[in-house]
């Protein structure tokens, strides 16, 4: 399986000089963990909330004043399209990440690799976990049918 059948698409960036507060604030409205900051073409890093909670709230900046450029966590760690989703996973557990940019042939962004995009594959086509989640279920309802 290929990273372009598995990874998300939908990417949003936050610009390098935007304040650290609009990051946060759009992270929030997307529910996630991180922003790309840059643009398709140009990937200058990634800002994430614990960027933001290391980097700004616990030193006690004013996340108004202080800009993504300063916070974001550079250089980053990217994948391709074509790349074996076992190597993609396997560049993740080696750099300790959560989520990877995906990159095409032209080195663009195109979308985001999570763990949350892998849990759904590994739900979806993985035999063993859907049968260890089938007997977690049977056995919470046994448990729940006993009280």
């Amino acid at each position: 399986m290929r990273v372009a059948e598995v990874m998300t698409r939908d990417v949003e960036f936050i610009a390098p000089d935007a304040p650290v507060s609009a990051a946060a604030e759009l992270m929030g409205e997307l529910d996630v963990g991180a922003l790309p900051v840059g643009g398709a073409s140009e990937l200058r890093g990634i800002v994430t909330d614990r960027d933001l909670l290391y980097r700004v709230v616990a030193r006690g900046l004013d996340a108004s004043r202080v800009r993504v450029q300063e916070v974001l966590s550079a250089p980053v760690v990217t994948c391709r399209e074509a790349d074996d989703l076992q190597a993609a996973l396997d560049l993740m557990a080696a750099n300790h990440l959560r989520r990877l940019p995906v990159l095409d042939a032209g080195g663009r962004v195109t979308g985001w690799l999570t763990l949350a995009d892998l849990a759904r594959v590994l739900l979806h086509e993985s035999a063993t976990v859907q049968s260890a989640l089938a007997e977690v279920t049977e056995a919470g309802r046994e448990e729940v049918q006993r009280r």
